[in-house]
């Protein structure tokens, strides 16, 4: 009877070892990990640990996509999408006060959302961990003379969200022009938590970008396409975040550039996606570079389906994506590459076709510089008190 009381109070430290529990706990999807933070003291602290954070990113197979949109001012929405299930969860913005009449979705790097809100402001949020911070692009309003109407969204000529892994920060990048027509390139860098300008040459001409687009973050770079594509030479424009350089590369060679309507870029399997609406056959054209920057990798794969935006890659490498119809039914879809439609998942909120403010995102636990000196200053407070 003794011996059954001592195993039942032994733990599940005493069971397996620290090593395996590791291995385990990587293996989890990332949702499941921050409720677990709450088994001991123990896997609090492994969780916690920016370092566990960094490798679950990069290297767990339970990577969670999801794709984030706002559907009004004070509801936002996580649709989970996967090859066999899907789910859908509300979340709240991070508006202390009354939520904002007006602020719209930039894009997504590393599991945090950058959000645009009235006035003059943008957010970095983690919706996972609810770390949250504010930041002003006030310095760029009294240069402009429509300042009262100023929006990053639609004022800047390109917008960006990348991550310097030299610096393990956090960058921001806005092309603005002031009242006399000259050009602006300003950087935000969350780890000095400060604004400056980049003695950088635009390139020439700089062309129109799409004004929702926060451009695409890869390989170490923010990429960004024309609205509309006349040639394929050097089409897409790229900033090089770690020399802060710009450069550019050429998009898939296309016989029929008149047939192209609204090309945007996507992120599939870690590879650089453009896709269009094909007018003349009613198809989604979606060329995938498999190489990166190489431009005989281009590989054309087609969706018979006018309006469709691919999301991600499912883990047997379907296409996972978002389709309307001509009378605005939406829904999300898997196709594999043989244009095979696989699975259709219905009841779940999707954002009106004209509804831009959406990103994917991918969910993770990393935390900001800011947040681990908020963090460590809490500590310190308790040690002293």
């Amino acid at each position: 009877m003794e011996k059954k009381k001592n195993d039942k109070s032994k733990s599940i430290h005493d069971i397996l070892p620290l090593e395996l529990i590791h291995r385990i706990l990587l293996r989890a999807p990332i949702r499941h990990l921050a409720r677990l933070r709450c088994v001991s003291k123990m896997w609090c602290s492994l969780i916690s640990d920016r370092d566990f954070a960094e490798f679950h990113f990069h290297h767990s197979p339970a990577a969670t996509n999801a794709c984030f949109f706002i559907e009004n001012p004070t509801m936002a929405y996580l649709v989970y999408l996967d090859d066999n299930y899907a789910s859908q969860k509300e979340v709240r913005p991070p508006f202390k006060k009354k939520p904002p009449y007006d602020f719209a979705v930039l894009g997504s790097c590393r599991g945090f959302i950058l959000l645009d809100r009235h006035p003059h402001f943008l957010m970095v949020w983690n919706p996972l961990t609810g770390f949250s911070k504010r930041i002003s692009y006030s310095h760029i309003v009294p240069c402009r003379k429509y300042r009262d109407y100023f929006r990053l969204t639609y004022s800047a000529r390109l917008h960006g969200f990348g991550y310097d892994a030299s610096q393990d920060d956090y960058l921001l990048l806005v092309a603005w022009s002031d009242c006399g027509g000259r050009y602006h390139l300003d950087c935000f860098s969350l780890r000095t938590n400060s604004w400056i300008n980049l003695d950088v040459a635009l390139p020439k001409p700089l062309g129109v970008f799409d004004s929702f687009s926060c451009g695409l973050f890869l390989n170490g770079a923010i990429h960004w396409l024309p609205f509309s594509l006349t040639a394929d030479r050097d089409a897409i424009l790229i900033f090089d975040v770690k020399e802060r350089t710009f450069s550019r590369i050429s998009g898939p060679k296309q016989p029929v550039m008149s047939a192209c309507s609204y090309p945007r870029l996507a992120l599939l399997g870690g590879c650089l996606a453009l896709y269009y609406s094909n007018k003349d056959n009613c198809n989604t054209n979606i060329w995938v570079m498999k190489e990166y920057k190489v431009h005989s990798s281009w590989t054309l794969y087609q969706i018979p389906y006018k309006f469709f935006r691919p999301l991600c890659l499912s883990s047997n490498g379907d296409i996972i994506g978002r389709g309307y119809t001509s009378d605005y039914k939406v829904g999300y879809f898997i196709y594999n590459v043989r244009e095979d439609l696989l699975k259709h998942f219905k009841n779940l909120r999707c954002p009106l076709p004209i509804h831009q403010a959406d990103t994917m995102y991918t969910e993770s636990l990393l935390p900001l510089l800011s947040d681990i000196k908020d963090k460590d200053n809490k500590k310190k407070e308790e040690n002293c008190m």
